[in-house]
């Protein structure tokens, strides 16, 4: 039995010096031979200092690693103990999302009155029918592993689906069961991408999407749109930036952060350039179809002329159907594909959960679209959409793109940038303004910054109308003091 082990890994003094979050540059560590030094680390959103004590630290001259060695206390004796990160690991940034969902959770259970409008979860339970499958499976016993790619029930369910909902034709060993449309994403990108390949992303984007493009050893090719186009990729500037590299086109719609529904004949456009490039795949993230305001309609990307053999479709449950919490998604696309994603997950998770599998059944059953349940979700959606949408046109300097789908706004608050506050100092950024209404006026919010955009700040309605009539008032409030420095 291994001797019991201490490490001499300590936190230092709040007086260490602080080096920027944001520094992209190689942390200049001493000399192994040298003292030990602090490395402190600010973050400006949750304004603590976390220094850490590395004893006989160094850094590898030929890679981005970062090496450090602490030592070991044990029966043994003294030994050094390598914890040093690989280099993939530490080219991904954290979620914001999660941090600031994380952070403001912390300050309600401290009793801090939070208004929490960061997370893109809904409010609602998940429907009762889903619920009751999900725990009659338990009763059942159907509690033991299930296939890697997901039950043939499931999936044979989700075929039919994609065909009547989608005009998609897939076979249940074109499916993949996944933990998670985040999960089922993150391995299409691992699949398809050699290292040194380019995924396209336009931005605004989900914050993971660049992540991810990492994590495979790829490089994240970053598309702007513009809020006076409703943050559509112009299939002009798709075409500028397609290399020999170029891999994979990841389109969103509709779209986390913006609410932007890609229209058929935008949609169409781009699929005549990507079909121009033999090697261009695309991934559709159709994970918010459901969750779409008339006159805009869903249109998925594998149903236009030529794309089916170029689509990774990826979907799931957690929005539509409010089950976030039973971590289930699923790809659909050419069966080459979705082997070698099954081969991934053969080797990651294994299968998804049984239980949420069989929920997943009981809430493809509910009708087209998911029946009654979900439109009576998607119609709460719209009515807070909208008021919002009237709420904040009616304030100076905030500029607006009307979200057609999700649950989010994505508004342009930059003309409030460079003002100053007693007791707060500048506002110059998203990130800066995310605290100062978190401070001032206790909301919560995603800065601009993690979607790509600094510009704007993203505000998930999902939450209760009455939640969100306060929130407008406490950031209505917060900004008159602000005032806009930059004329709209």
């Amino acid at each position: 039995m291994p001797a019991a082990s201490s490490y001499s890994l300590q936190t230092c003094s709040s007086s260490a010096r602080s080096i920027a979050s944001k520094t992209t540059q190689p942390l200049a560590l001493t000399d192994r031979h040298q003292r030990c030094r602090s490395l402190s680390f600010s973050s400006q959103l949750h304004r603590l200092d976390l220094s850490i004590k590395i004893a006989d630290s160094r850094r590898e001259l030929d890679s981005n690693r970062l090496n450090a060695v602490v030592r070991a206390q044990s029966s043994l004796g003294t030994m050094e103990v390598d914890i040093s990160l690989s280099p993939r690991v530490n080219s991904v940034k954290p979620s914001k999302t999660v941090a600031i969902t994380d952070q403001a959770t912390a300050l309600v259970q401290a009793g801090v009155p939070v208004i929490r409008l960061a997370a893109g979860e809904p409010d609602f339970d998940t429907p009762a029918v889903i619920a009751e499958a999900g725990i009659n499976a338990i009763r059942e016993g159907y509690t033991r592993y299930t296939p890697n790619a997901g039950t043939s029930e499931l999936r044979s369910a989700i075929c039919r689906k994609l065909k009547e909902e989608n005009g998609l034709s897939y076979t249940p060993d074109q499916i993949l069961v996944s933990n998670g449309a985040k999960q089922s994403i993150l391995q299409a990108v691992i699949a398809v991408c050699s290292p040194g390949d380019e995924v396209l992303i336009p931005a605004p984007f989900w914050v993971s999407y660049p992540e991810m493009a990492r994590l495979a050893d790829a490089t994240p090719v970053i598309l702007p749109t513009q809020i006076s186009d409703n943050f559509l990729l112009d299939p002009k500037l798709l075409e500028s930036k397609l290399t020999e590299k170029s891999r994979l086109l990841i389109l969103c719609s509709p779209s986390n952060p913006t609410g932007s529904v890609y229209p058929r004949k935008l949609l169409e456009e781009i699929a005549g350039i990507v079909a121009r490039h033999p090697r261009l795949l695309v991934l559709s993230d159709e994970i918010y179809e459901h969750i779409i305001y008339s006159p805009a309609t869903h249109t998925s990307f594998a149903a236009l002329h030529g794309m089916w053999e170029r689509t990774l479709t990826v979907n799931g449950f957690s929005k539509a159907f409010a089950m976030t919490g039973w971590r289930l998604g699923y790809l659909a696309g050419p069966k080459h594909f979705v082997s070698a994603c099954n081969k991934i997950q053969s080797q990651f998770t294994s299968g998804a959960s049984s239980i949420s599998q069989k929920a997943a059944v009981a809430a493809l059953e509910m009708g087209y679209a998911g029946g009654e349940a979900v439109a009576t979700m998607v119609k709460a959606f719209r009515e807070r959409r909208d008021f919002l949408v009237k709420g904040f046109r009616e304030l100076d300097g905030v500029k607006i793109s009307e979200p057609q789908g999700a649950f989010y706004l994505f508004l342009d608050f930059s003309s409030y940038y460079g003002a100053e506050i007693d007791g707060f100092g500048k506002i110059d950024g998203s990130e800066s303004l995310c605290r100062y209404l978190l401070d001032k006026a206790q909301v919560a919010l995603v800065p601009g910054e993690a979607f790509g955009d600094d510009t704007c700040i993203r505000i998930s309605y999902a939450a209760s109308l009455s939640t969100l009539q306060a929130a407008f008032e406490r950031i209505k409030k917060a900004l008159v003091t602000l005032r806009p420095p930059v004329p709209v």
